[in-house]
């Protein structure tokens, strides 16, 4: 497993979601139509800042009660394996009721979670005591919101996931916001935040243009190669 600090982890915070993913395709590491989830999975509270962590992945069920053991007992299992992740952990659920029958987590789920050090909790179903849980500074994405939690349980925990129309493997690198959530190649994970910086640096020549108050056409697209060369220097860079 490659080690990512969490100085890396803090910097790569302080960029929203599509930066990031901006950045990533200059890398050339994956195709620029995968990686990302779509827009079934929404924040909650779109104002709190990234969210990044490590995913704690898990199967969920509601529809009937488990044919055996605690239904809340796999959450203790959980918490205990967040001490084997190499950083904060998010939770991420695939419910696989069709269709979706009653809430993924409440307010006591959600402050269990945080209380042991969790970044986040991703469902690919839905939530609820949303004014509760927001109080907490959790992030939390959906596929919505129900009232009941059923006869909720879970069945499987660390196994592969599909959220959001893409697979989530234990302990892949995620980062999300109002925007959405991505994964993050943990190989690249270290030259993000730099890129970040440096890819905005280049947006803002056209921005600054923009609203400079004396524009034209031949100044646009003055400023747009401007910023166009800036960003293909850039990738020249990382692909290296």
């Amino acid at each position: 497993m490659i080690e990512i600090s969490s100085e890396t982890l803090a910097a790569l915070a302080k960029y929203d979601t599509p930066t990031v993913c901006n950045v990533i395709e200059l890398f050339d590491v994956r195709p620029r139509n995968v990686g990302y989830m779509n827009d079934s999975i929404k924040a909650c509270f779109p104002k709190l800042p990234p969210m990044v962590g490590y995913a704690l992945t898990s199967t969920f069920r509601s529809m009937a009660a488990p044919k055996q053991g605690d239904a809340y007992g796999s959450l203790t299992d959980q918490v205990e394996l967040f001490s084997t992740l190499p950083g904060p952990p998010i939770l991420v659920f695939q419910d696989i009721d069709e269709p979706t029958v009653s809430a993924t987590f409440g307010e006591v789920m959600c402050t269990m979670y945080k209380s042991f050090g969790s970044a986040g909790l991703i469902t690919s179903g839905a939530g609820r005591d949303l004014d509760q849980v927001e109080v907490l500074d959790y992030p939390v994405f959906t596929n919505g919101t129900i009232c009941s939690h059923g006869y909720c349980h879970i069945p499987q925990i660390n196994v592969p996931v599909t959220v959001g129309g893409i697979s989530i493997d234990p302990v892949d690198l995620l980062h999300g916001d109002l925007n959405g959530v991505t994964t993050i190649p943990p190989e690249i994970a270290s030259e993000i935040p730099d890129a970040c910086k440096e890819l905005m640096a280049a947006e803002q020549v056209i921005i600054d243009y923009c609203k400079s108050g004396d524009i034209n056409p031949a100044g646009l697209v003055k400023a747009r190669a401007e910023s166009t060369d800036l960003i293909k220097k850039l990738a020249q860079r990382l692909t290296k």
